[in-house]
């Protein structure tokens, strides 16, 4: 049997993330100090740039918190939907709308949630309308759609924001790079876009958005004497 040596994963994929790993280092301190060097450098990265994000995503942020808050008094509710690791994201930003840690819970679902649902239409119909055809079962004028994505081009988040606004739903948006397909695009209200060629970095960002949103949704109701229901 060939024994297996970590020096020769040199060719693995993932290897640019980690490149002094291969460097057949005999210094374990020196390793240690690269490891930890590295982890430091992407924690700056990942601090900055969720804080150029909230910056240049201030104004949208604003106006999206606004109208949310408006439409949850008048008995809206909310779907958010997204795939890979957005699907886990938007699944999370439903959560945190439904069941808050503190302040009012709010109705919030996510489209992704149901395993049974997804896997039928996806058998059905097709995968790129599970979240489309959920909003023709479920959705109604007044309501919001939230869809994350990293790329802004997913065909099955696309579909389902057209789909959202022709029933009246107010649409945001979550991309990344150059907001892709969601940037500019008639049927997305507010797209927020997370300037980085980095889907961790992207993902990170996003999160602190979500929930930056969710704040602003409940300080706006608070600052209008709204209710929400």
């Amino acid at each position: 049997m060939t024994r297996f040596d970590a020096r020769d994963a040199g060719q693995e994929p993932t290897n640019f993330l980690y490149p002094f790993i291969d460097a057949r280092e005999d210094d374990a301190q020196s390793l240690l100090a690269d490891l930890a060097a590295s982890a430091e450098a992407k924690a700056a990265e990942s601090l900055a740039l969720r804080r150029s994000t909230l910056e240049s995503n201030a104004e949208s942020l604003g106006r999206a918190a606004a109208e949310m808050a408006r439409r949850f008094a008048a008995g809206g509710r909310l779907f958010t939907f997204g795939n890979g690791g957005s699907c886990t994201d938007s699944t999370t930003l439903a959560m945190l709308f439904a069941r808050p840690p503190i302040g009012k819970p709010l109705p919030a679902w996510s489209l992704t949630a149901d395993q049974a649902i997804v896997t039928a239409l996806g058998n059905d119909v097709g995968f790129e309308l599970v979240f489309a055809r959920q909003l023709i079962a479920r959705a109604r004028a007044g309501d919001i759609a939230i869809a994350m994505s990293t790329s802004g081009n997913s065909p099955n988040l696309l579909a389902a924001l057209a789909e959202a606004r022709r029933r009246g739903m107010y649409t945001v948006g979550f991309a990344g790079y150059n907001g892709g397909a969601f940037a500019d695009n008639p049927d997305v209200d507010v797209c927020f876009i997370v300037g980085s060629q980095s889907v961790h970095r992207i993902q990170e960002a996003q999160a602190l958005l979500g929930y930056q949103l969710w704040v602003a949704v409940h300080e706006r109701a608070d600052a209008t004497g709204v209710t929400m229901s």
